[in-house]
């Protein structure tokens, strides 16, 4: 058989949803890692984020990625719904 350096993707066959949750519920069961979606917040369609540098304090992002892991989000989404409320009229 020749060495191939390509997959053959044209010949694969695509692996249905159950086998996703099984393949998703096998690596949790062994190894620990969740691999479900990430629930951000939904943002309004006008609502553009802008990216920034900021240092925090470490007792913030420790308890902000708690946070976060409970809620299953990313830990700035934690962060920016504090300052949203902090901020709220």
């Amino acid at each position: 058989m020749p060495n191939q350096t390509e997959f053959p993707f044209a010949n694969a066959r695509r692996i249905s949803e159950s086998e996703v949750i099984a393949a998703e519920q096998a690596i949790k069961q062994q190894f620990g890692i969740n691999l479900t979606q990430r629930k951000d917040s939904i943002k309004n369609e006008t609502e553009n984020y802008q990216s920034i540098s900021i240092q925090l304090h470490p007792k913030i992002i420790t308890w902000a990625k708690a946070e976060a892991e409970k809620k299953g989000v990313e830990y700035q989404v934690i962060i920016n719904e504090i300052l949203l409320n902090a901020i709220a009229i």
